[in-house]
């Protein structure tokens, strides 16, 4: 089963990667943990980082697995990060699975996880035990508790909280800050 992820993984990277590559961005990271690591810090990576327990780089387009430990870019993630904890400072285009992935700029794509973070707005779908989003949501929460400044599309959870809702939220307790048409409704809360 792993093999096969793998492989799709790598596929995945190598489709969104292309064949041509900026040249001050390097391929291939290997890190045991920061600073023991292929790439220093301050670059980017344009393919695959591979680490056992913590990898940092500027900026990151492809796939990045960590074994026991986390991911983190400093600057802007595009592709895969699968680790215990995905840290992207920047924005965030694709895929983080971790128990903990946090995204502290923009997030467009699928995030799964214990607990999923993101600063910015988001666009996709967030699968989580815990679901939290300081800026706007295009999409889907689906979680024990969901938490999104502004709500537009749908909430599955025990607890669902807007500050304003446009869409669905269903859950034992379903939150709706703008009140409109309700603030708080249990099983289900609405606004179109």
């Amino acid at each position: 089963m792993f093999k096969k992820v793998f492989v799709l993984g790598f596929m995945f990277l190598v489709a969104i990667t292309g064949v041509s590559q900026a040249a001050e961005n390097k391929f291939l990271q290997l890190s045991l943990f920061n600073p023991i690591q292929l790439v220093p810090a301050e670059e980017s990576i344009s393919g695959v980082r591979l680490n056992i327990f913590y990898q940092v780089n500027k900026d990151m387009t492809g796939f990045s697995y960590s074994w026991f430990g986390v991911n983190r870019t400093t600057g802007d993630a595009k592709g895969v990060e699968w680790g215990l904890a995905n840290w992207t400072e920047g924005l965030f285009y694709g895929w983080q699975s971790g128990l903990v992935n946090y995204t502290g700029g923009r997030f467009v794509g699928f995030q799964n996880g214990l607990v999923n973070i993101s600063k910015g707005e988001f666009t996709g779908f967030a699968l989580g035990g815990v679901n939290y989003a300081e800026g706007s949501v295009k999409g889907f929460q689906w979680g024990l508790v969901n938490y999104a400044a502004e709500m537009h599309g749908f909430q599955l959870g025990f607890v669902n909280m807007t500050k304003n809702l446009d869409g669905l939220q269903i859950g034992l307790g379903n939150y709706n800050g703008n009140k409109d048409p309700f603030e708080f409704l249990p099983i289900v809360n609405w606004k179109f």
